[in-house]
C-alpha cells in the first residue's frame, strides 16, 4: 500500500504564508531544492487544494526555470496525477489532473491502497481533512529560519498527532528537514 505523505516548507514558528498570503520568504536554494526532488520522485499522485494547484501548475511549462535543479523538479511533478479538490475551478490546465469537488476520505483511502507509489496532499487546509481522517502516514517539514507571525498554519489546529521522528537534516541556508511518521492510533 502506498504511503500518503504531507509536505510543507514552512516558517519557524509554524506557517507556511505569512499574513498577507505570500511564501517568497519559502523558497529552496539548489541544496535543499535537489532534496526536495529526491523526496518528490517517488510520488505518483499529488493532491492539492484549488490555492496550492493554481501555484504548483507553474510546473506545467515552468516557464524561467533555468537552473536543471528546477527544471528536474518540472519533469518529475509533470509525470505524477495530480487531483485537485474544489468546488469552484472550472477546468484544469495541466495534463494528468482531474478535479474532484469533495474531499472523501474513503475514496483517498482505496486511492492509497491500488497505488503503486506514494501519494502527496498538499496544502494546509486539505491536510487538515486527511489528518482528522487518519490518511496521513508521514511529514515532512522543512523549517526555514525566518518568523513571520501569523499566516496560513502548516499544520491544523485542531488535531492531536504523536509523531514519531525518522530523519532530520540540516542544510547549509539555516533550513532544517525533519521527516516523521504519524503514530498508528
Amino acid at each position: 500500500m502506498a504511503k500518503l505523505i504531507y509536505s510543507a516548507i514552512t516558517s519557524l514558528d509554524g506557517y507556511v504564508a505569512d499574513e498577507n498570503g505570500k511564501f517568497d520568504w519559502a523558497a529552496p536554494d539548489e541544496e535543499v531544492h535537489r532534496f526536495v526532488n529526491d523526496l518528490e520522485r517517488p510520488i505518483g499522485t499529488y493532491l492539492y487544494g484549488r490555492r496550492l494547484y493554481e501555484v504548483m501548475r507553474y510546473w506545467e511549462t515552468a516557464d524561467g526555470a533555468t537552473d536543471p535543479f528546477a527544471q528536474e523538479y518540472a519533469e518529475i511533478w509533470q509525470a505524477a496525477d495530480k487531483i485537485v479538490y474544489s468546488r469552484t475551478l472550472e477546468a484544469v490546465s495541466s495534463v494528468t489532473t482531474r478535479i474532484e469537488r469533495e474531499f472523501d476520505p474513503e475514496a483517498v483511502r482505496q486511492l492509497k491502497a491500488a497505488a503503486r507509489r506514494d501519494v502527496s496532499v498538499g496544502g494546509p487546509e486539505l491536510a487538515a481533512q486527511a489528518f482528522k481522517a487518519g490518511l496521513v502516514d508521514e511529514c515532512h517539514l522543512f523549517l526555514t529560519p525566518v518568523v513571520v507571525g501569523g499566516g496560513k498554519r502548516s499544520l491544523p489546529e485542531d488535531v492531536r498527532l504523536e509523531l514519531e521522528l525518522l530523519d532530520e537534516r540540516r542544510f547549509g541556508n539555516g533550513t532544517v528537514h525533519l521527516h516523521y511518521a504519524v503514530s498508528s492510533r
